[in-house]
């Protein structure tokens, strides 16, 4: 297992953390698996065997069952990993049961050290952004919990880049907490993230961690053109993250993935997508779940996995997508002018 540094602090986290949104199988999350407190043992159990230190839930999985099943688990050995959690979404039926105002956000936290049986967070996500709570508000609140030392460091997730540049410029400002890292979408299928959101990691040092690195199961070679969808799987559940806008794109990629695979002789065609946003700039940690011991096994062997070149080149040219404006000028115009950051964006496509 890699280990790398999360953004601009002192935490190392493993290059693939397990994913906890199956823990619970409650309301809408059933439809992502039901694991109970005896499978999420085993499943911990693999992940640490395997050097995973950081486990990913959030206070909205299953209505906080996801939070009291790693609770059970982890109690009498609370230091063998590092613990992430969320807060954002409703809580409960009224106006102030949500969003990232200091009311909530305290409130939210305690009620998940209550669930996850511990005295602290070690990663605190702001799950999704709120445009109508003063970010002062809820960056005071959050240096108040770090402070206080109840969480250790904190994150954001599903923010656009100026959302997180407004996060950071206020932080500086008022000399406040900062987030260190950014919980994203992005994969092979999905690369909007290219645009802003990985240029603005590698320049503020806000490294990214992905969620459904695999889109939801799609790039797992399961689905497959002109086949029915399998079943027990997100999407025959009616699970629609993340959206597919050009189904014939995704059947390429997923044929490509599979070449790949093949060419590579022991990789699946889910360790090969994993592998290749490993190599990714700005990109930290893959979150993996699984709804089998089986499926986590398998994806745990991705963190050994190194594409070679043609590998990469391949899936490159089946998944680049088409640059926007202003970053097809600034590719014609200003080649000899880019940053680490405009690279993280521009280097595939300066080429041809």
């Amino acid at each position: 297992m890699r280990y790398n540094r999360l953004g601009a602090s002192g935490l190392k986290v493993s290059a693939l953390q397990l994913g906890t949104m199956t823990f619970g199988g409650k309301g809408v999350f059933a439809r992502t698996g039901n694991t109970d407190v005896a499978g999420a043992r085993r499943m911990i159990d693999m992940a640490v065997d395997a050097g995973v230190n950081m486990l990913d839930t959030a206070n909205a999985y299953s209505g906080g069952a996801s939070e009291e099943i790693i609770g059970e688990v982890l109690m009498g050995r609370r230091n063998d990993v590092l613990l992430a959690t969320k807060a954002r979404f409703p809580t409960g039926p009224g106006p102030n049961d949500r969003g990232l105002s200091r009311h909530h956000l305290i409130a939210a936290c305690e009620d998940s050290l209550r669930r996850l049986k511990t005295d602290h967070i070690d990663l605190y996500w702001c799950h999704e952004w709120d445009g109508q709570t003063p970010v002062e508000e809820t960056l005071c609140a959050l240096d108040d919990l770090t402070r206080a030392g109840k969480i250790r460091y904190f994150g954001v997730s599903n923010f656009s880049g100026w959302h997180l540049m407004k996060y950071l410029a206020a932080a500086e400002r008022d000399n406040v907490v900062r987030p260190i890292a950014q919980q994203i979408h992005y994969t092979l299928q999905a690369r909007d993230a290219e645009r802003e959101l990985l240029p603005i990691g590698v320049d503020q040092q806000v490294d990214a961690v992905i969620w459904s690195p695999l889109a939801g199961g799609l790039l797992t070679g399961k689905y497959r053109r002109n086949q029915p969808e399998p079943e027990g799987t997100r999407r025959a559940e009616e699970w629609d993250e993340p959206p597919i806008y050009d189904v014939d794109a995704l059947y390429d990629i997923i044929e490509a993935l599979i070449e790949v695979s093949e060419e590579h002789g022991d990789a699946t065609p889910a360790q090969v997508a994993l592998a290749w946003l490993l190599g990714r700039p700005g990109v930290s940690s893959l979150i993996v779940g699984a709804r089998t011991e089986a499926q986590l096994e398998a994806n745990l062997k991705a963190a050994e996995i190194t594409l070679a070149p043609e590998a990469e080149a391949k899936l490159e040219q089946v998944s680049r997508p088409s640059l926007a404006y202003p970053y097809w000028h600034q590719r014609n115009t200003v080649p000899d002018r880019l940053s680490p950051a405009d690279l993280a964006l521009l280097a595939p496509y300066l080429d041809g």
